[in-house]
């Protein structure tokens, strides 16, 4: 029965999924027994699931599950061989080692793994004499320890400290570059970024003033001044109840302000973590993330009317609730996108507004000459979209006859306006229109089934009938680049939920977070690099004192005078050191921000911030074109991850005792 069923379902499904995916729900269905019992006949589909990158596939599985190798040549650029972009260093699949080894038991350590290894010269090329010291010889000693002294070449040409710059591209995930077969990117905040505070004050006049006008706000709210400094990226706006949080990755809420005013330890402490069975998530529906800067804005002004209808006499707040007045703010703003108050103004006066960046179009045009695609994919429609990125393409505002060119359309492979992202990324059934760039008319296209129906080469004679479109799916866009995994894309964006959580989670697209607030962050981050070492010292001794009275109490009797004044002692020692601690860490956070501290710090934990972008970025840096410093070629590898235990015994300060 087990059998029957695992094949009606396939049946069902194999016009719709991948042999992939059938393959799965067999798996799923498995016990020994029964995988046994259809060894013969799964073992087709598994060999065509293990090679479906393989350009060697058999015609009768390729037409019957409508898998086609992408063998389409990309005119006139370098051929891109394809290859998992998870795919790397030997030594980074140590586990897999091991169980290719077969070794169920490992006893002692091996001889040739104490020795010293003797590697063969022809592996290695000795380095001259007068090279020792090379990486200002941070490296000498391990080298001589592995057997590898005197044999890296390139060791010379180190400098002697690593180094790091505003510019560098930061690693999550490890992710090879020669991977990738298609790269894309969000335009606002992303290719596009934005001046401040000039950008978002165009969205808060125009927003407050449909607040007055057409919603019945004081008009004193239009005396109110736009001030970006306030918020942070990360923080989450409680709508029910007015609260503004910041909270760590365990979901506890560090700090909280009711608009502008700060929330007591206490009170904070009642509301968000006094639960028995109902501990928030801050996912429900009254729980607002802040993952772009584009809602600076909404929270300005939802703080400022929650500060009006609590402190101030206007009776027109009274009877309006905080999750009344932040849909209210959420429309007004929305409504400054969409009736040409932002945009309008924008492609007016660019200058104004956008940030010239001298290393788009190279970086671009690089990767096209690589063989990697290229496409852009945001929600912005088309009007806008043309006018900012012919100031980008151009360097300036262009003349109309200019602009009508479209000439930077030329670096992308495709391009999607109006994507209504998230959803491009959940819902497959979303239409697809392409563009007519004189008029901004749109025709309907039925993408997937026009691609199928052109033939051999399909994607390639639809794309020649125009490369921009209209809203549409995720699955247009695989089929018209031609991809066959999610992991062969690479996503740029600065929107952490649109951007980057959603294709991460969703399609298993790579990704890439821009956060233009970054370098001011790391320069922060260097200055306080001494007190942060004292606070992590300060720290540890604590938690030795803690471990010293843990010790007194279980060896020793407690209703001794000497071992209670000892313990007394250890409390008051304790304390001091809390006091102390508690100025340092409140002088540390106050450096990054003076109301929501570190970004990526929620205390001593990782902000919720943090937490999302370790887990869903694979890459992060300061601006989209900071990827154009790295070759094609390029592999980024993560710095290590360490658990407590871990992190312990690698303190030179530790001392493990083996007993």
């Amino acid at each position: 029965r087990i059998v029957k069923g695992a094949k009606i379902k396939m049946i069902a499904i194999k016009n719709k999924l991948k042999v992939v995916t059938a393959l799965t729900i067999l798996c799923q269905l498995s016990s020994a027994s029964f995988a046994f019992s259809i060894q013969t006949h799964t073992s087709t589909m598994q060999r065509t699931a293990v090679n479906t990158r393989d350009l060697s596939f058999s015609n009768s599985i390729s037409k019957k599950y409508n898998i086609k190798p992408s063998n389409i040549p990309c005119q006139n650029r370098n051929s891109r061989t394809r290859m998992s972009s998870y795919e790397f260093d030997s030594d980074e699949s140590s586990e897999q080692l091991l169980a290719d080894q077969k070794a169920s038991v490992v006893k002692e350590i091996p001889n040739q793994l104490k020795e010293k290894p003797n590697f063969p010269s022809t592996t290695s090329i000795p380095i001259q004499n007068d090279a020792g010291n090379g990486g200002g010889g941070r490296f000498d000693s391990l080298l001589d320890e592995v057997g590898l002294s005197g044999k890296i070449s390139a060791l010379k040409h180190l400098a002697s400290k690593r180094p790091i710059s505003r510019n560098d591209v930061f690693c999550n995930r490890e992710l090879k570059l020669s991977g990738i077969q298609a790269v894309g990117f969000d335009m606002d905040y992303t290719i596009a970024q934005y001046k401040q505070p000039a950008f978002d004050r165009l969205a808060f006049n125009g927003a407050k003033e449909k607040m007055v006008k057409d919603f019945g706000y004081p008009e004193e709210l239009l005396d109110v001044e736009y001030d970006h400094t306030f918020w942070v990226r990360g923080l989450i706006i409680d709508t029910q109840r007015g609260n503004f949080l910041k909270i760590d990755r365990h979901k506890y809420v560090r700090v909280a302000y009711h608009g502008f005013t700060p929330i007591s330890s206490r009170t904070r402490k009642d509301i968000y973590s006094r639960f028995f069975n109902q501990v928030p998530s801050f996912s429900e529906k009254q729980y607002i993330n802040m993952d772009t800067l584009f809602q600076f804005v909404d929270a300005s002004l939802f703080a400022t009317i929650i500060e009006m209808k609590d402190k101030g006499n206007f009776e027109s707040l009274d009877f309006k609730t905080y999750d009344e007045m932040y849909k209210d703010v959420r429309a007004c703003v929305d409504l400054c996108h969409r009736d040409g108050v932002i945009k309008d103004e924008v492609a007016r006066n660019p200058e104004k507004y956008i940030v010239l960046d001298d290393d788009l179009v190279p970086m671009l045009k690089q990767f096209r000459e690589d063989g990697i695609k290229t496409f852009l994919l945001t929600n912005s429609y088309w009007e806008y979209t043309s006018d900012a990125m012919n100031y980008l393409f151009h360097q300036k505002d262009a003349d109309p006859e200019t602009k009508l060119k479209n000439e930077w359309v030329d670096l992308f492979d495709v391009v999607v306006v109006g994507s209504c992202k998230p959803a491009y990324l959940l819902d497959p059934y979303l239409d697809l229109f392409r563009v007519n760039t004189h008029d901004g008319s749109l025709l309907n296209s039925d993408g997937l089934f026009d691609i199928k129906a052109l033939g051999e080469n399909g994607a390639q004679k639809f794309l020649e009938k125009g490369r921009i479109f209209q809203g549409g799916n995720w699955k247009h866009l695989t089929a018209m680049l031609e991809t066959e995994a999610g992991e062969e894309i690479l996503y740029v964006g600065d929107h952490l939920y649109s951007d980057v959580l959603r294709s991460k989670r969703t399609l298993g697209w790579r990704s890439a977070f821009i956060m233009p607030e970054l370098p001011e962050e790391m320069e922060t981050y260097h200055q306080q690099r001494p007190l942060q070492l004292k606070i992590n010292r300060l720290r540890k001794l604590r938690d030795e004192l803690s471990l010293h009275g843990d010790i007194l109490r279980r060896t020793s009797d407690v209703n001794d005078p000497e071992i209670k004044a000892q313990l007394a002692s250890l409390e008051d020692d304790d304390n001091k050191v809390k006091q102390v601690l508690t100025e340092l860490a409140r002088d540390y956070h106050a450096a990054f921000h003076p109301v929501w501290g570190c970004l990526f710090a929620a205390g001593y934990q990782d902000s919720r911030l943090a937490y999302f972008v370790t887990n869903y970025a694979c890459l992060y840096t300061s601006k989209a074109t900071n990827l154009g410093l790295a070759s094609t070629t390029r592999s980024f590898r993560t710095t290590g991850e360490a658990l407590p235990h871990g992190k312990l015994l690698a303190d030179p300060m530790s001392d493990f005792l083996d007993e």
